[in-house]
């Protein structure tokens, strides 16, 4: 029954599907130690529509200075200068245009003093962020504890790896210790490299991960099921976790932390990791319960595993050219 909690979910997700490497677009506003306040604007390079997506400037600002647009990764990158009335980003009103056209979103990150950062995400239906005063530290953990949920929730690869796990282990202790073998382990690089002990080589750790989830395919795979790793599966999702730490490290990277509230922060946005995981894990049992009810077909017990082999082997694919890219 355990194999058919995940078929539905996977059978939904696209083979072609990026996992969180493709962000939506992000805003990157600062304020400078003259007055002016540092714009960054990154988009994807290849639009989805010939409306462009670009920062509004706000009223009372003006743009001193600005750079022609040039690439950087799968994207481009254009940066200004403006100067506002306001000595403070607090009130300051930020949108992009273009946002309903292309049907996308786009991050904006506000840094008003070097310790104080906010982060939103705009929609076609919440089009603009004012910056606010900066957060208490309820307001933080609240914060951050919705970032990581939200953050594991469209992370496709780390829910391929959560799934496989629960088709490796079942229901049972097992299941207990290996699920918190990968917290610990993901919750230790987490906090290494956000705290700048660890670097992290993005491009190889991508590829690890989609490694991690083709490693546990094949073991699922087997037609013996009474290797070490059968019989001690934490030993892999500990040391697996300390990839998709990393992963979720860059991930929180881009959001930024806060240098007040920084352990707040970094442990709300991990708790919030783990709400998501078990709300996943909740859900694909849920699924697998009506599934094996309806219906008790031989070929439901190997999909799950076909399609988790076939999606990794995609990504391990794709992101072996992208280390050499």
């Amino acid at each position: 029954m355990i194999r058919l909690i995940t078929v539905l979910l996977m059978l939904l997700i696209p083979l072609a599907a990026q996992a969180h490497r493709f962000a939506p677009s992000a805003l990157d506003v600062r304020a400078l130690s003259n007055g002016e306040i540092s714009v960054v604007w990154k988009t994807p390079a290849q639009a989805t529509s010939n409306v462009p997506m670009l920062p509004v400037l706000p009223a009372g600002c003006s743009v001193v200075s600005q750079t022609p647009w040039f690439p950087e990764g799968t994207g481009k990158v254009l940066r200004q200068q403006w100067q506002c009335e306001s000595d403070s980003l607090e009130g300051l009103a930020l949108s992009v245009s273009g946002l309903a056209a292309n049907q996308s979103s786009a991050v904006v990150s506000v840094r008003p003093q070097p310790q104080v950062f906010f982060q939103e995400v705009l929609t076609v239906s919440e089009p603009v962020f004012v910056v606010p005063a900066q957060r208490s530290l309820l307001e933080t953990a609240g914060h951050y504890l919705w970032l990581g949920a939200e953050h594991i929730a469209i992370g496709i690869d780390h829910l391929f790896f959560v799934a496989g796990l629960l088709l490796l282990v079942s229901w049972g202790r097992r299941l207990v210790y290996t699920i918190t073998a990968f917290t610990v382990g993901h919750s230790i690089t987490l906090a290494l490299v956000s705290l700048g002990v660890v670097t992290n080589p993005e491009a190889l750790i991508e590829w690890l991960i989609a490694v991690s989830i083709w490693a546990l395919a094949y073991e699922l795979s087997k037609p013996d099921k009474r290797s070490q790793l059968w019989e001690r599966p934490w030993y892999l999702a500990g040391a697996f976790g300390l990839l998709h730490g990393m992963g979720f490290a860059g991930a929180l990277a881009e959001t930024g932390l806060p240098q007040i509230h920084l352990p707040t922060a970094l442990l709300f946005f991990n708790v919030g990791i783990e709400v998501g995981q078990l709300i996943f894990v909740v859900l694909l049992t849920v699924i697998g319960v009506a599934v094996s009810r309806i219906s008790s077909a031989s070929w439901l017990k190997l999909a799950p595993v076909y399609v988790l082999g076939a999606v990794s082997t995609f990504w391990v694919l794709e992101r072996t050219g992208a280390l050499f890219a």
